[in-house]
């Protein structure tokens, strides 16, 4: 394989991203912008991630998924809580430490436009993070950025045109190939298939796959579409109002979810027909107000299965039927 095109070091078993009790809050401010409340987007949120893993990471809006991923890469700061990459302590970094950890960890925008300046041709898009990044020549970072969009499976010819002049889909191999010039080794996609056409979606989503085997990549994959996290994740992550309620492999989530919102959430597929399978869709409403979370289960109020202990106790992720779900009746 070409150095250009050099995937990153092998895995070594140990999770490459361990994060364990994150806490990101924003404050309700009122008038004279005093602090009235908070609101707790993340709330004690633990997991591993293993070199060559894809996580998916789903829920309603609002549920902190894209929060989780932005706190991550140091977008938003933690209130407390630990995010360890590669064996380092990353949370708390100063905006100068970030810098250098954004290299091997990389953060695809649900909407790829927003990582490109509209005044830029793509060449200078992608030549900017390997200036500011490496200490490569103009020839090198050519080569390697000419290596990338043939990757991502574009024409060098592209380089010479603005973000605006390609399409949805092209925008979004666009978006990868800046990230990919850096080598990373962990990529945290965020809806990475929104707003795409049926047809493009298969093909980008086929694009995923073919470039972590090319280089060896870590996802960490947020998304409201459970189909595709199914088809393309190997462990699920389910997220409600900053707490995951569920997590473990995939097969084990789709096939014997165990926590009621799980449950309600899998029911809303639509199935083949357009039918869709009804008895276990129990979600009505809104989710709470977050900046006033009920006392015990945070989903006890929309929980048909709730019980007077569900209002008292706030459940943990404890292991049920071969996954982790954080429900005092499960199943």
């Amino acid at each position: 394989m070409p150095d250009a095109l050099a995937p990153s070091t092998p895995a070594t078993g140990e999770p490459i991203l361990r994060v364990k009790d994150l806490r990101r809050y924003f404050a309700i401010r009122g008038p004279f912008n005093r602090r009235l409340g908070w609101i707790k987007a993340l709330d004690d949120v633990s997991f591993d991630l293993q070199q060559g893993e894809i996580l998916g990471l789903v829920g309603e809006s609002g549920c902190g998924k894209s929060t989780l991923g932005k706190t991550l890469m140091g977008i938003h700061q933690p209130q407390s809580g630990e995010i360890v990459f590669e064996g380092r302590q990353i949370a708390g970094l100063t905006p100068a430490k970030h810098r250098e950890m954004r290299r091997d960890l990389q953060y695809a925008y649900q909407d790829p436009g927003a990582s490109l300046d509209p005044r830029w041709k793509i060449r200078a898009s992608l030549h900017e993070p390997l200036i500011i990044h490496t200490k490569l020549g103009e020839a090198e970072r050519e080569k390697r950025v000419r290596a990338i969009m043939e990757a991502v499976g574009l024409p060098a010819s592209h380089l010479d045109l603005y973000p605006h002049e390609v399409s949805g889909g092209q925008l979004r191999r666009v978006g990868l190939a800046r990230i990919l010039t850096l080598h990373p080794k962990v990529v945290i996609l965020d809806e990475p298939t929104s707003g795409l056409d049926v047809s493009v979606q298969a093909t980008v989503l086929t694009l995923f796959r073919e470039l972590r085997q090319m280089f060896n990549l870590t996802y960490v994959f947020i998304s409201h579409d459970l189909a595709v996290v199914r088809m393309m994740c190997q462990r699920v992550a389910v997220m409600y109002l900053g707490r995951i309620v569920e997590m473990g492999p995939v097969e084990a989530i789709f096939d014997r979810p165990q926590h009621p919102y799980t449950r309600s959430l899998l029911a809303a597929i639509p199935q083949i027909g357009g039918a869709r399978v009804t008895k276990d869709f129990w979600l009505e409403g809104e989710p709470p107000d977050p900046g006033n979370l009920p006392t015990g289960c945070r989903f006890r109020t929309r929980c048909p299965k709730a019980q007077a202990k569900c209002a008292e106790i706030e459940p943990t992720l404890e292991r049920a039927a071969g996954q982790e779900a954080a429900c005092h009746f499960p199943g």
